[in-house]
């Protein structure tokens, strides 16, 4: 059973996702249930609150390829999946604004019409040629991306949604600028030096991409989509029970869950970074026997350390209050 599964792979029992209660479960032989109403176009098992009604996650898009794109249709697929896993996991967290009227997709091709991938008021655009596994390696290489999925993509721009629905108060905000520099500035002016001379070279030093650099908006939006990548990547190694204990390897303990504390006073980072860390080198070193590039291909600076640990206190604050 595999969070994306519409059946079994040992028993072929149907399966199907819930949203309230965020459990996978077996729809057993005289089981009623409602699917939702894009289960055949976009291969989608979360289960519905009405007949022909779309589920928690369908109903968050807006927009959508029509029904005479087939090259369309394909990609959405592909960006549904993406978000239904992103979302799960902001419901995890127990984080605000996963609603209608709160928050919008609009999942277009650029193969049809000009597309930018942003987030603007609660609206995030993605463009679905990001599916394409050729297109997406070409940008990664254009733009010196290691890492570029449509995945990452969704959490980047939930990152900007969710910036002012987690920093709240001014002195979040006093603390966020003192991390991430301040998001005042000119973020048009800031785009263009960025693509005009590249980023600092000691960019590595203070900040998880080269694309961080550009400004404090976007520095935010991609620590943000990181500490969501440590966090669910962690849970699933978790539920997996993977334990890490190769050479020089420093595990915190016999887990690699990465559940928030029960407490949520208990602020400190330092706890997941001690699974997190062994883990990559683990899977580093994995794939390179494959002959693959390295899975996690990042070196997280002390400077990052501390932005991934403001994200983790704000994301147990507010989602502790919501």
């Amino acid at each position: 059973m595999f969070f994306e599964n519409t059946v079994c792979l040992r028993c072929s029992t149907p399966l199907r996702f819930d949203s309230d209660r965020l459990a996978l479960l077996a729809m057993e032989e005289g089981a009623q249930w409602l699917d939702c109403a894009n289960y055949e176009l976009a291969g989608c098992n979360w289960l519905a609150g009405g007949e022909g009604d779309l589920c928690r996650s369908c109903a968050l898009t807006r927009t959508r390829p029509n029904n005479r794109d087939a090259a369309g249709l394909e990609a959405l697929v592909v960006a549904e999946r993406a978000k239904r896993r992103v979302l799960v996991q902001l419901m995890e967290l127990g984080l605000p604004g996963i609603r209608q009227g709160s928050l919008a997709f609009d999942l277009l091709s650029s193969a049809q019409q000009p597309v930018t991938t942003g987030h603007a008021d609660g609206v995030i655009t993605i463009d679905l040629a990001e599916s394409d596994d050729a297109r997406r390696e070409g940008r990664r290489a254009q733009f010196g991306e290691p890492y570029r999925t449509m995945l990452g993509n969704l959490r980047h721009e939930v990152g900007h949604y969710m910036q002012p629905l987690v920093i709240v108060g001014d002195e979040a905000w006093t603390a966020c600028r003192r991390l991430f520099g301040d998001d005042r500035a000119d973020y048009g002016e800031a785009v263009e030096r960025h693509y005009a001379e590249g980023p600092p070279a000691d960019w590595q030093d203070h900040h998880v991409s080269a694309y961080a650099t550009t400004h404090p908006w976007e520095d935010w939006a991609e620590t943000f989509a990181h500490y969501l990548h440590i966090t669910d990547t962690l849970e699933t190694a978790g539920e997996f029970g993977v334990i890490v204990e190769g050479p020089r390897a420093v595990v915190a303990d016999d887990s690699l869950t990465a559940d928030p504390p029960a407490d949520p006073s208990d602020h400190d980072f330092t706890k997941i970074l001690e699974s997190w860390l062994p883990l990559t080198y683990a899977l580093n070193a994995i794939n390179r026997s494959m002959g693959r590039d390295d899975l996690y291909p990042f070196a997280l600076a002390p400077a990052v350390v501390d932005k991934l640990a403001f994200v983790h206190q704000r994301v147990l604050a507010v989602g502790d209050a919501h």
